[in-house]
């Protein structure tokens, strides 16, 4: 009886020890998706609603609060991550260069293109994920996976192709922020060893090493004369929208992070779709620049049915991966 109990006992003790892992992976994902979805929002009412010129100056911003929130939480021991040594540039190779084209390709896109047409062409983050998990972390997809994948590019290319408001110079920033995104997710899996740099510290001297670069191309480009001179400095709503931005931007990074952390960077990506769901719909009625057709209409349903299809074969998967210890949140007493 007593080992009976105990037996009881280890298989309880193993469910809960599971849950919080599944928790986190949903969780994760949930604040990943609902960050997503209001960025890409006031992006795009700061970007066509109000015409503000610069995308890159919005990108500078995000970065600079993500500097600030990360060191002021640090200085308050709320986080760790280590202190610069000459090590992390090569720790961190190459994501910075991957981080800056995918913040800087993303905002251009955004201003260029239709809300439902940028978060269909958006998908062929996902195929693009799913190749370079598969050469790089040497992962496997089952059939089923790679079915609702190509139902997402399928869709995406019906959209694509019936697009009546096309705008060349929007979709080659798009595929350029899909290669990008893609590879950065990847590679932020990769480089998130708790021994390491963690997430925090991925994601802070990412901002860090990034922020310089991208101000001096601003300044040489006229992108930052063309912000500053922009005539809505004194509109309260916009201030709010653009500060809305930058702390929204901060935690889409931060999110990204958690989600390739708990789940995988296909996940990740798949998640974004399943936000352009919303993000679509809402784009047919608001912003006043999407263009009907029954063709493109069709291929968006496609896509989306091809994003939710993945969702239910992750989330209902039962070879869930053994959840990694998250070492930066274990107190110093506790570790060996």
């Amino acid at each position: 009886m007593t080992a009976g109990r105990q037996a009881e006992g280890a298989g309880m003790d193993h469910a809960s020890a599971r849950l919080p892992s599944r928790v986190a992976k949903l969780l994760s994902a949930l604040f990943y998706g609902t960050c997503s979805f209001l960025l890409v929002l006031v992006n795009k009412a700061l970007l066509t609603t109000y015409r503000f010129p610069s995308p890159v100056v919005l990108g500078i911003g995000q970065m600079a609060v993500t500097i600030m929130i990360l060191y002021v939480s640090k200085l308050n021991k709320v986080i760790h991550f280590p202190d610069f040594d000459k090590k992390i540039p090569i720790k961190l190779f190459p994501l910075p260069l991957l981080y800056i084209g995918n913040h800087i390709s993303g905002l251009s896109s955004t201003s260029k293109l239709s809300l439902p047409m940028f978060t269909v062409l958006r998908k062929f983050t996902i195929p693009l994920t799913l190749l370079l998990e598969t050469i790089i972390l040497g992962k496997q997809y089952s059939l089923n996976i790679i079915v609702s994948v190509f139902a997402i590019i399928l869709g995406a290319f019906i959209a694509a192709g019936s697009d009546l408001a096309f705008n060349l110079e929007g979709y080659i920033f798009v595929f350029l922020n899909d290669i990008f995104t893609a590879a950065n997710g990847v590679y932020t899996k990769q480089k998130m060893d708790p021994k390491e740099l963690g997430k925090y510290g991925v994601l802070f001297y990412n901002a860090c090493f990034m922020i310089i670069p991208t101000l001096i191309i601003s300044v040489s480009t006229g992108d930052l004369r063309q912000a500053t001179e922009f005539n809505q400095w004194k509109n309260v709503l916009f201030i709010i929208q653009f500060l809305l931005s930058c702390f929204l931007g901060f935690l889409l990074m931060y999110s990204t992070l958690l989600c390739s952390y708990y789940n995988s960077a296909l996940t990740t990506a798949v998640v974004g779709a399943i936000k352009n769901v919303s993000v679509a719909y809402i784009g047919m009625l608001v912003g006043g620049d999407y263009i009907f057709s029954v063709l493109n209409f069709v291929g968006l349903n496609i896509c989306m049915a091809g994003g939710l299809r993945y969702s239910f074969l992750t989330l209902n998967s039962q070879l869930k991966p053994k959840q990694p210890v998250d070492e930066e949140n274990i107190p110093q007493d506790l570790k060996g």
